[in-house]
């Protein structure tokens, strides 16, 4: 059996390893000039492979019993085992993420470049394919590069060359229009996982400070989304955890009156509420209160914004006070101008929806014989490993159900 491999990325290099096991010929294709580009600037350079927090609930996905069934099956422990029998350890840290125990991107993509060659794959770097079509049972592909414009034809065929983000690491989505050809959904693709920008006032004071907060977009009195995170305020937004992973309902809803409401307390405000309220006596001021939770900068602001005096006594606040307080700590609001584009975004939304394909296998539902992985599924999850977790899961299901099939024909063979 002969297998092509569209796009070498975390999926594409995770499915042409699996599917090599099974002993048949697998040819993988990338075109840019080395594999794993876009892997490498994954978690800063560090890899952020998956996440404890990791379940259906997390992602942005149309099907929930599907991604349940998934991760029923590809699960942290099943990641974390095949990652070390690939001869990649993790190490998790105190907030639940996992990586690499080297700490670097590039070691995970050598070493899955080494396990090409140990399972025989044939990489074809700086080789770009055009279009393919679906004959006789199988595939045949249009390839160009390195001097070469030929016609290749394969049984099987798994499309692993992501969405849109990050398009000068290669991602540019230009195969989803041959998948519709094909009988495919493929829903508009947006950009997800990037900063937003808002109007922010006299808030443009803290550029640069830094916060863990509570962030929800708002569409009127309707509540879009909500997360936790941490965020910079830069010159014209937010970034961070805390907002990107809000980001791509900007793009769902174009046009749009959005705006996002920042709470910089929520990470302790049962703590400062006993104090505000009196139940933890606390005569220290205002100013020094604000300092348990904040920079210096920070706390003058909020004290300057609530027009309250820094030197009042925490215990002696009135009612209106706290109020004036919160308003400008927890209830603050920003009109939102926009998010950001498929080149300052690290994923995509959109493409082909999941129930077009077996969540067992990566299998197409429409096209035997074709696997669709990683970005080219309608799926994208928060920041902290969970997209790499789906991309290197979908493409293990399906190399491992390739090598079963290849198994199953060498056993039937006389």
């Amino acid at each position: 059996m002969n297998v092509a491999v569209i796009g070498a990325g975390p999926a594409g290099l995770m499915a042409a390893i699996q599917a090599a096991e099974g002993g048949g010929r697998i040819t993988l294709f990338e075109h840019n000039p080395n594999i794993g580009r876009k892997l490498l600037v994954t978690g800063s350079s560090r890899c952020n492979l998956t996440n404890d927090a990791v379940n259906a609930a997390a992602y942005y996905c149309e099907d929930q019993a599907w991604m349940e069934t998934f991760l029923g099956v590809f699960g942290v422990e099943e990641f974390r085992r095949a990652l070390d029998r690939l001869g990649i350890p993790t190490q998790k840290t105190d907030d639940g993420w996992y990586y690499p125990r080297s700490h670097s991107a590039q070691a995970v993509v050598e070493i899955l470049g080494e396990g090409l060659t140990e399972h025989g794959v044939e990489p074809h770097v700086a080789t770009h394919v055009n279009r393919f079509f679906y004959k006789n049972g199988g595939f045949e592909l249009e390839i160009t590069g390195l001097g070469l414009h030929q016609t290749e034809f394969y049984e099987q065929l798994v499309l692993a060359a992501g969405g849109k983000a990050y398009p000068e690491l290669g991602s540019r989505g230009e195969l989803f229009g041959v998948l519709e050809k094909l009988g495919h959904t493929v829903r508009p693709l947006h950009p997800a996982l990037g900063p937003m920008f808002a109007d922010l006032g006299a808030f443009k004071e803290l550029r640069g400070q830094r916060f863990d907060v509570l962030a929800s977009i708002w569409r009127g009195d309707e509540k879009l989304g909500q997360t936790t995170g941490n965020i910079i305020i830069n010159q014209d937004g937010f970034n961070g955890p805390g907002v990107m992973n809000l980001s791509h309902l900007v793009a769902l809803h174009p046009g749009a009156d959005l705006s996002l409401q920042v709470n910089f307390i929520a990470p302790f405000w049962s703590d400062f509420a006993d104090i505000l309220t009196g139940q933890v006596a606390n005569p220290s001021s205002l100013r020094a209160g604000l300092l348990r939770y904040f920079s210096p900068k920070s706390a003058d602001f909020f004290i300057r914004q609530a027009g309250l005096n820094p030197s009042a006594k925490l215990n002696t606040l009135t009612e209106e006070q706290i109020r004036q307080l919160l308003e400008v700590t927890a209830e603050a609001k920003f009109s939102i101008t926009g998010a950001g584009s498929f080149r300052n975004s690290q994923v995509s939304v959109g493409g082909v929806p999941v129930g077009e394909v077996n969540p067992l296998s990566m299998e197409s539902k429409l096209i035997p014989g074709l696997y669709l992985v990683g970005e080219t599924l309608d799926v994208a999850g928060p920041c902290g490993g969970f997209n790499l977790h789906f991309a290197f899961g979908s493409g293990y299901l399906a190399g491992i159900h390739l090598a079963s099939l290849q198994k199953q024909q060498s056993k039937e063979r006389p």
